[in-house]
């Protein structure tokens, strides 16, 4: 069964060095034990997806750049995620607001080749 994604909730990008928290806009809408519910364009860099500390995809041109003057040697740079379109795999039949509910089965791609996906819901009651 899949779980609402709330403010709080762990993300995970397979080029971040760590995890980060998902923040959904603190806006008037549905609330989970005390957080906000996320919905499918809850994807703004560092307002919604913050940082995974340091990325390692050669997709990202700084990592690219800093990988070729160190001779070849991946250099890991920081991450700034650049969501490449909406959530996927949204709730079809839940809305808030008018928009598709996101769920721990939800996934985010990232323009430098990363599948941001989620480690924790942020919650554990409520159920789509």
């Amino acid at each position: 069964m899949s779980f609402c994604l709330c403010t709080g909730a762990v993300l995970q990008c397979p080029f971040g060095s760590v995890p980060a928290s998902f923040s959904a806009l603190p806006i008037p809408r549905v609330v989970i034990n005390g957080r906000p519910a996320g919905v499918m364009t809850d994807m703004a860099p560092t307002v919604n997806i913050p940082p995974f500390g340091m990325c390692s995809s050669l997709s990202n041109p700084t990592v690219a750049s800093a990988t070729s003057a160190a001779l070849g040697v991946l250099t890991p740079m920081p991450c700034v995620p650049v969501p490449a379109g909406p959530w996927l795999n949204a709730a079809p039949k839940v809305f808030i607001g008018g928009q598709s509910a996101i769920s721990n089965d939800s996934k985010l791609m990232c323009a430098w080749g990363g599948q941001i996906a989620v480690q924790s819901a942020g919650q554990t009651s409520v159920q789509l």
